[in-house]
């Protein structure tokens, strides 16, 4: 079960559910694999709505390594997505939310 207030997010993998989370090291890994850009150019991408399914991909990854999975972006493009690829972004998106907003009340 993820936990929002960690800044976790909860996706399934061929039916199995995993946790993502981006970490300080799923961030910086994240910024090391990204082609053009910063973290800040990611985040205003996504909330223009200019986001490709490469920044898509490449925060899942993040995420999941954040959550302890040990995959990589070739094992991602080898499984299901439940939800698939919509899923997938609303999932990207809220990784990026949760990691630079502090939850109300804290």
């Amino acid at each position: 079960m993820a936990n929002p207030w960690t800044g976790e997010v909860a996706i399934r993998l061929d039916g199995e559910a995993r946790v993502a989370k981006l970490t300080l090291g799923a961030l910086a890994e994240l910024e090391a694999g990204l082609q053009t850009g910063t973290l800040i150019e990611l985040v205003e991408r996504f909330e223009a709505g200019r986001f490709s399914t490469r920044d898509v991909l490449m925060l899942v990854v993040a995420g999941l390594r954040g959550g302890g999975w040990a995959g990589t972006a070739a094992d991602l493009l080898k499984v299901e997505i439940g939800g698939g690829p919509v899923e997938a972004a609303r999932v990207a998106a809220e990784l990026l939310a949760r990691a630079f907003t502090v939850p109300e009340g804290r």
